[in-house]
């Protein structure tokens, strides 16, 4: 049996074009002889729906597309679609009105409904607020082969390789024990650094442990803060990987079950249908991240309606960075950036910005910001009389930044990037209604030390962003002579601490005894805690790792409890 799987890029909501993108597939892969199709989780709704899910006319017009899809297919071709289903059951027994769900759509008809067994409900998964979970194996029959259906998180239970059970069940050892041909996983699994190499090793642990071929088919694309890196492949009976797609692409590629040998082939590519298409994996971190970001922005824009940027540009390393990743997503015509110098401003900050733009070849407006700085301090003057220069004055600086990139945005419809680090966004070193004023916080995932080494990256064939920018100080320029380390501890520090607090959950003890400053520590415990205002009100920010400011981060505002040592 040849079989393909669609990596989709959907967008959620647009039923007709995920129908279409769907359809169009199915026509590819029916011409090459395909006799089943898998395409992502949720495929026709685009996955999250999140609250989209709690209007009734939106899952009526999920089934009335999915009928019409079935009807459009060739009849030559089997598909799995992933769709929401409601739940009969619902009003009687008080249970959620609605499955995640796989539809097996043959001969022009809707033939069989599966519903996903497993709704997780950590880091950015909520599933149980609006899904019933599934209670039987999926199975179904397609040419004499008996082939076993999961969904995303149906196989993250496995006890062996984690070491532990999160589930009651385990939807693989059922399946196994039905004794399908194979199993096949339609997901939407979101990006994080090195969760592909995590993907391979746990299902290369179940298919050998069970002797099962297995076929994961992921989502690829941005929908809002979540990017989905596709990255879909099989594994034959031992665990070998015999195909896989490309990473941060939509994607169709085709692999064979061979009925005499009972498993999947690990076969070259072939003219008619690449056959056996087999991408590597990314070998550097920083390139993952890289191509990461700059779907996650191209995906943002596009779904949102945008198709220019804009962003400020100081002559500092994360609006470089940002700009770059701007520019190689949307193509540099489409990329403004704005120097905004004030009195404080060192000359290279102008010069630096300029030499980057001309770099990348985005275009630049220059608006010095002096007159409006003094137009502030005469209105404040009275209020502010025997008061000496701080905070206050310089973020003022910050906001009159962002009320003219803002001003820009308005006036000619173009989407702004914030462009803060994770490290500034986890203590607060940020400006609301100024640096972080945005509708895309493109790197607020992405910690200092990781913004210069991507820039080192970027620069590892020739320079784009200009030495001086990765080599120099960086500063905020809002006083005469200001560094970050005035306020904040050496970046490479300052980021141990913040993994070891916000990804490890590690008490103020246990950061110490890793080697830290106690009054550092304590410090940084703190102004974490106090900036959670202000993440609460920054724009969404693209998520590259296992512990993003955004969907997945819940922390209460108003709270008077600060991380404890045990």
């Amino acid at each position: 049996m040849k079989i393909a799987i669609a990596q989709l890029n959907p967008t959620i909501g647009n039923l007709t074009g995920n129908a279409e993108q769907i359809l169009e597939a199915a026509k590819q892969a029916a011409d090459s002889g395909v006799r089943l199709l898998l395409t992502p989780e949720l495929s026709l709704c685009g996955y999250p729906p999140r609250d989209l899910l709690l209007y009734p006319s939106f899952v009526e017009s999920m089934a009335t597309t999915l009928q019409k899809l079935a009807r459009d297919l060739p009849r030559t071709i089997a598909v799995l679609v992933g769709i929401v289903s409601p739940n009969p059951k619902a009003h009687s027994t008080g249970e959620k009105p609605l499955f995640n769900s796989m539809a097996l759509l043959e001969q022009h008809e809707v033939q069989q409904i599966f519903n996903k067994r497993l709704l997780p409900t950590y880091d950015v998964f909520d599933e149980d607020r609006y899904f019933e979970p599934g209670l039987q194996p999926n199975s179904f029959n397609l040419d004499n082969l008996h082939i076993g259906v999961t969904i995303c998180e149906d196989l993250w239970n496995d006890e062996e390789f984690w070491g532990k059970r999160s589930y009651e069940v385990n939807p693989i050892t059922d399946l196994s024990n039905l004794g399908v041909d194979f199993i096949v996983n339609l997901s939407a699994s979101p990006y994080r650094v090195g969760k592909q190499k995590l993907r391979e090793e746990m299902l290369r642990h179940s298919a050998s442990r069970f002797n099962q071929p297995i076929i994961y088919a992921n989502q690829v694309g941005g929908n809002d803060d979540l990017i989905f890196d596709g990255g879909s492949f099989a594994l034959n009976r031992t665990g070998e990987v015999v195909c896989r797609a490309r990473a941060f692409e939509t994607d169709l590629v085709m692999l064979e079950f061979d009925e005499t040998k009972r498993d999947l082939l690990n076969s070259p590519p072939s003219p008619e249908g690449n056959l056996g298409e087999f991408s590597p994996l990314i070998a550097s971190e920083n390139e993952e991240i890289w191509r990461a970001l700059v779907l996650g922005v191209r995906d943002y824009a596009y779904k949102c309606g945008f198709s220019k940027v804009v962003l400020g540009l100081s002559g500092g390393v994360d609006s470089a960075l940002v700009a770059a990743i701007a520019a190689a997503a949307l193509n540099p015509e489409n990329v403004l950036g704005v120097l905004m110098p004030s009195p404080y401003s060192s000359e290279h900050s102008v010069t630096d910005a300029r030499k980057l733009a001309k770099s990348i070849g985005i275009s630049t407006q220059t608006l010095a910001i002096g007159n409006l700085m003094k137009g502030y301090d005469e209105t404040l003057a009275d209020m502010f009389a025997g008061t000496t220069f701080g905070l206050a004055e310089e973020n003022i600086q910050s906001r009159i930044r962002g009320n003219l990139l803002m001003a820009i945005a308005n006036k000619f419809g173009y989407l702004l990037l914030s462009t803060g680090n994770k490290s500034e966004m986890s203590v607060g070193y940020c400006t609301l209604y100024g640096d972080m004023n945005g509708g895309l916080a493109v790197i607020a995932d992405v910690p200092k030390t990781r913004v210069y080494s991507l820039c080192e990256w970027l620069n590892r064939n020739g320079e784009i962003i200009p030495s001086n920018i990765i080599t120099k100080a960086p500063s905020a320029e809002l006083k005469p002579g200001q560094v970050d380390q005035d306020s904040l501890p050496p970046y490479e520090i300052l980021d141990d601490i913040l993994q070891r607090l916000i990804h490890d959950h590690q008490s103020p003890d246990q950061i110490i005894a890793g080697g830290h400053d106690a009054i550092i520590v304590n410090r940084i415990v703190q102004l974490v805690a106090r900036a959670e205002f202000k993440r609460r009100q920054a724009p969404p920010g693209l998520k590259i790792t296992d512990r993003a400011f955004g969907t997945g981060w819940r922390m209460p505002i108003a709270s008077r409890w600060v991380v404890a040592n045990k």
